[in-house]
């Protein structure tokens, strides 16, 4: 195996630097993106390999990690970078090393403004894999502008939070043909294992630390300068139900405080602000073309986030976890028993282990898009006229916190590798809007990640 340092020679040219890195490479979530990106290292024109290294603040640990990844294979020969988020010097020393981070260090609020500002400083591009909303708008109220100056395209959400989401309302949005209209959608999460299968500490901590700090979200998005309300025609959102039986699909479903909610309404504004999307790098008009029909073809709606079940039992035990960690999210005290004894507080949904392999093999999910809206755009004239059309949509894949998040984070980069020229040069943007127009659909379709019309049908 090839060993390397993390110091570098600050001369190093450009042409040398890897095509990307996987920082926090040992974690949990981290050791499966690296076994994702094996399998990726070949490049489709034949020139030989992508060029990665993995990076993380214990050598020995990462070299286990691409063993692992190998999968009894003789590891491939690729930089193990000792670097550490609390060290200025060794994020500094890193950006030096490529051109693309994909940061799998959480939870963000702790240990990912390191990463991003170093990148921004750099012009390096950032990739990360988080779900917090509180991180995700402070980076870009922080950091947008900078990272406009300097070309480092910084995104966060690439794993499950929130690509299915993104790529999924712009899919059913585009299956409301002229001159139809919608108006809503709802997403609906359904999670399927034949065994039982339960979630990493780090997520929790996530969530917990998430309540703790509510109160910071709201003081940040009061604290920035006010955007253009997005406009959906049509009457107001109606009033969503905390539970409620949807019987076009066949769930019970329980209202969530989700991150997808937050992340496909940044997209939907920025959208609203740049209606044919946002300019690449290196376009030509075939591409200025594609880029702006693409755009047309996804109008405004309202979206919500649901947690489906086919059975109305499982709603009350998940209400019983999320009142646990809001009750004692807010408390120092609180938050120490919630993390110390997360298996307990969470009824077993969350311990300090993670999934085992076979767990993570055998669970999948299907994540529902019911919407609706109009048969016709000349009906949003008529005084009164509510929708009278439903459109359902549906995303399925694998496991989705170690098996679909790696393959969304994993396609991401490839994208930003291969296709930077046809990406915008720089800032802090959501998913949606950045790799929308691209071939990131197709590409998870090949990986297993399925996008589905179910139904179309005018309501009486």
């Amino acid at each position: 195996m090839q060993w390397e340092s993390w110091t570098m020679n600050t001369e190093m040219e450009d042409e040398e630097k890897l095509d990307a890195v996987i920082l926090g490479a040992s974690g949990f979530t981290g050791k499966y993106v690296v076994r994702e990106f094996l399998s990726h290292l070949e490049r489709p024109d034949g020139q030989g390999q992508r060029r990665i290294g993995i990076a993380g603040r214990n050598r020995g640990k990462l070299a286990e990690t691409l063993r692992w990844a190998a999968q009894g294979a003789v590891p491939p020969s690729i930089p193990i970078i000792e670097a550490d988020v609390t060290d200025a010097a060794s994020m500094v020393a890193l950006c030096r090393r490529t051109r693309l981070i994909l940061s799998c260090v959480g939870p963000y609020r702790l240990y990912g403004e390191p990463v991003v500002a170093a990148c921004v400083e750099a012009g390096v591009d950032y990739l990360d894999i988080t779900g917090e909303p509180e991180f995700m708008e402070r980076m870009e109220a922080l950091y947008h502008d900078s990272a406009l100056l300097s070309g480092s395209l910084v995104v966060s959400a690439c794993g499950y939070d929130s690509v299915p989401a993104e790529l999924g309302v712009i899919f059913h949005a585009r299956q409301w043909e002229p001159p139809s209209v919608p108006h809503s959608v709802d997403s609906y999460l359904v999670l399927e294992s034949d065994k039982r299968i339960v979630g990493n500490i780090t997520t929790f901590e996530s969530a917990v630390l998430g309540v703790a700090n509510a109160d910071e979200l709201q003081k940040l998005r009061r604290s920035r300068p006010r955007r253009p309300k997005l406009q959906v025609p049509g009457p107001p959102a109606s009033k969503a139900k905390s539970i409620e039986h949807q019987k076009s699909i066949g769930l019970w479903a329980l209202k969530l405080p989700s991150s997808d909610a937050a992340v496909v309404r940044r997209t939907q504004v920025l959208l609203s602000e740049n209606p044919h999307g946002l300019p690449a790098v290196n376009e030509n008009s075939d591409l200025v073309e594609k880029r702006r029909k693409f755009w047309s073809e996804v109008k405004p709606l309202y979206f919500g986030v649901y947690l489906g079940s086919k059975s109305l039992w499982s709603i009350p035990r998940t209400i019983c976890i999320g009142l646990m960690v809001v009750l004692l999210g807010r408390f120092s005290w609180g938050r120490s028993l919630l993390l110390k004894y997360p298996e307990i507080f969470t009824l077993g949904q969350f311990n300090k282990m993670g999934p085992t392999e076979e767990e993570v093999r055998n669970a999948s999910f299907k994540m529902w898009f019911l919407g609706h809206g109009y048969s016709d755009g000349s009906r949003l004239l008529q005084q009164g006229s509510k929708p009278n059309m439903e459109v359902v949509t549906r995303i399925s894949g694998p496991e989705i916190g170690y098996a679909t998040t790696p393959i969304t984070l994993v396609q991401c980069a490839l994208l930003v590798i291969d296709q930077r020229q046809s990406l915008p040069k720089g800032g802090v943007f959501p998913p949606g809007i950045v790799f929308g127009p691209t071939d990131l659909q197709e590409r998870l379709e090949k990986r297993g990640i399925l996008f589905e019309l179910i139904s179309k049908k005018t309501l009486s």
